[in-house]
């Protein structure tokens, strides 16, 4: 079977976020600015990707992006057999070096075309399902103890099972927000900590051990991203399961945190790594290296968020709390149905594809690139 691609469509959308728009350690933003792509074969069927990078996290911007999917990708794979992601990922990386992101969209947009073509679901194609429900992970920023508390609860009552909550800056308020978390809570819901490598070592050797008496699910990306040697440190130091995050960009740098036994949980991305089959063997290379793995991204659109979920429900080894949360986050989207999320879990998505379909109408009216 075969299928040439004939056309590809870049579109550079900017989607309101709701409540005015979020800040994080890197930047405020009111808008999720990402790329859409769609390809069209010799038969007229199409496939979706997109991508939703974000400053701080991805190494190139989304203007950036959007350039080099616009004038070197996309013309690199007319042409080519949309099937033979090998083939694909040759002639993109001949084309340039790096941008994951990038060629992600356009290798989730193969994916989805073929899988379309099979009348199969993305996780079919990967293997198949091991879970016939999808659950999701809550976030809480840096707030003082008693809003962060409040956040916490509304959460937990929503039917949310596991937080995440963001620490740095000074371990003493970060114990403090954690424990009213806790104490909000109960013993139940799962919390994992995430400092964004924000965190000398002693530094973070020592809010871990702060931490211990909370019962925390995981310590996300204590120290900066190259110092594996460091994490290592902490790991050893903290009884509390480390998780590698801006440490893991490609699988060289997985199997770097592998052998310096720095992390016992590893954070996975389809956009960050590439797109499905990079992380896919990323994925397999953890499970096999006795690591768990958690998915997703925070900020993120329809196509995004189903493509993370396709990808997470394939493995047992990856945690419960997905953490591709993007459509809580943003007032519209670019499908023509917005996943809905609010209650902390939904069923299993189905396709054939990622099972979405592009509003041409919210594309002309969320553009901003062109």
């Amino acid at each position: 079977m075969k299928s040439t691609i004939s056309k590809v469509e870049v579109f550079g959308v900017a989607v309101p976020l709701v409540g005015g728009g979020f800040k994080n350690a890197y930047v405020t933003k009111t808008v999720q600015k990402s790329a859409v792509i769609r390809i069209t074969d010799d038969e007229g069927r199409v496939g979706l990707g997109n991508i939703d990078p974000s400053p701080g996290y991805s190494a190139e911007s989304i203007e950036d992006s959007l350039k080099v999917l616009k004038e070197v990708l996309a013309p690199s794979v007319i042409g080519l057999d949309a099937f033979n992601i090998h083939e694909l990922l040759i002639s993109m990386n001949r084309s340039v070096e790096h941008f994951y992101d990038a060629k992600a969209a356009i290798e989730m947009a193969c994916t989805d075309l073929i899988c379309r073509k099979l009348d199969v679901p993305v996780y079919t194609y990967l293997g198949g399902e091991v879970v016939d429900e999808v659950l999701f992970n809550a976030w809480i920023g840096i707030l003082p103890p008693d809003e962060a508390a409040a956040e916490a609860k509304k959460w937990f009552d929503k039917g949310f099972k596991s937080a995440k909550v963001k620490v740095g800056g000074n371990i003493q308020a970060d114990k403090d927000r954690i424990a009213a978390i806790r104490e909000a809570v109960g013993s139940t819901m799962k919390l994992r900590a995430d400092a964004n490598a924000g965190y000398q070592v002693e530094e973070a050797i020592a809010l871990g051990r702060l931490l211990e008496p909370f019962d925390l699910q995981l310590f996300e990306q204590p120290v900066h991203a190259d110092d594996l040697v460091g994490m290592a440190k902490v790991r050893q130091a903290v009884g509390i399961p480390i998780m590698a995050d801006e440490s893991i960009i490609d699988h060289e740098s997985l199997i770097a945190v592998i052998k310096e036994d720095a992390a016992d949980i590893v954070k996975l991305k389809v956009m960050k790594q590439g797109g499905f089959l990079n992380a896919r063997r990323m994925l397999e290379t953890a499970s096999a290296a006795g690591l768990k793995v958690v998915i997703g991204h925070g900020f993120g659109l329809g196509i995004n968020t189903v493509a993370e979920i396709m990808f997470a429900c394939t493995s047992p080894d990856v945690l419960p709390g997905l953490e591709c949360v993007g459509p809580l986050k943003t007032v519209d989207d670019i499908v023509t149905q917005k996943l809905d999320i609010s209650s902390g879990s939904i069923p299993l998505p189905h396709g054939p594809g990622l099972g979405v379909i592009l509003d041409d109408e919210k594309i002309r009216k969320y553009t901003f690139y062109k």
